[in-house]
Formats: C-alpha cells, structure tokens, sequence
C-alpha cells in the first residue's frame, strides 16, 4: 500500500443532536481519488452530499462505526463519540499506519497510532471525506427512522433540535431514541415528573 493508503482520516457526526445514535467513519482514501469536492461535509448541500459519499466510498476502503442512545446515556456524549470512533477504525479492512483524528481526544486502547487535528474537517481530505461518509450515513439512518416517527421532522432535522423537533416533543413527548440526558429532553421529563408528584 501507498503511504496515502495507509492514513485513515476518522471523524464522527451527530454529538449535538436530540434523538438518535452517534455516527463515525474512518476512511483511507486511494492515493489518485479526486479530492476537489471533498470538504467539511456540513458545507455541502444534502443532495451532493449523498453523490459525494458514494464516490468516496468507492474510491476508498472506509468502515463506520455508532454508539447507541443507551451507551450515550450511559457514558456521555463524548465517550460514545470516541467509542465510534473507535468501532470505525477496528473494522477497516486495513489497518492504517496512522489515523487522522477530528477533534482534541483519542479513543482509548487503539493499536493504532492516533494524531488529533482541531477542525481536521476543513484542513484534511480523509478527515472531510470522513465527515461526509458518517453524516450521509447518519441523515439516512434518521431518515429511515422518521417514518415511524414522522411528528418530529427526523427526515428534515436529523435529530437536531430544530423548532419542529422541540414543537413535536412539547406535544407528543419524547421516544425511545431521544437522549434523555440532554438538556431539552431532561428538562422535560423534569416537568412531567413534577406534574405527577
């Protein structure tokens, strides 16, 4: 393998949301792929997006990885998003010699060696292909859930906490996939546990 071959670029998408799993990609991307359009995947629109991952995916060798509601719960948001991380890297085909990370942390007990790259997503092409590959894959996820949840707009807002999602919580409650740590949604179990008392 080229010396390109062997960096994965990893990032992780989904830590501000409300509902929903964490997502992660690591990618290594081939040494003659066109990085022209490979960007931070948050500046490119939804469409593209889309086309842009299918061609990142097959001109690389990528793995994703999540963490569960339950494990954000249990270990808190940044643990879980390292914990993807984590899961992306271990099932790449390849072990790559070194692995781009986006961000200030490393996932614990990685045999691979791991150097961090604050906004790594605007400055790196395997870290942006990365953000592209786990943000597609993520709104997809959520897309495909929204069918059974349509009243708080997954398809449109991911899980964020858009208007539409926050007017939905207020007037059906929270899922089995909301975060029930987070702010909005604890602060509305806090409200209902009071009414009840």
């Amino acid at each position: 393998m080229s010396e390109n071959k062997k960096i994965a670029g990893v990032d992780e998408v989904g830590r501000g949301c409300l509902a929903g799993p964490v997502f992660a990609a690591a990618v290594i991307l081939n040494k003659d792929i066109n990085t022209k359009f490979i960007k931070d995947s948050k500046k490119i629109p939804f469409d593209k997006r889309i086309l842009i991952s299918e061609y990142i995916k097959k001109n690389s060798i990528y793995a994703l990885g999540s963490a569960s509601v339950e494990e954000i719960e249990k270990i808190n948001i940044l643990n879980a998003s390292l914990l993807s991380m984590k899961r992306a890297l271990n099932k790449l085909k390849y072990r790559p010699s070194v692995a781009y990370i986006d961000g200030l942390f490393i996932p614990k007990n990685l045999k691979i060696k791991c150097k961090t790259f604050i906004k790594g997503d605007e400055k790196i092409a395997s870290i942006a292909a990365a953000s592209i590959v786990a943000k597609v894959s993520r709104d997809l996820f959520m897309i495909k859930l929204s069918k059974k949840y349509p009243k708080y707009y997954w398809h449109k807002n991911f899980g964020y906490g858009t208007r539409d999602h926050l007017i939905g919580l207020k007037k059906y409650g929270i899922t089995e996939h909301h975060r029930k740590k987070f702010k909005p949604i604890h602060n509305i179990l806090s409200r209902q546990t009071r009414e009840t008392q």
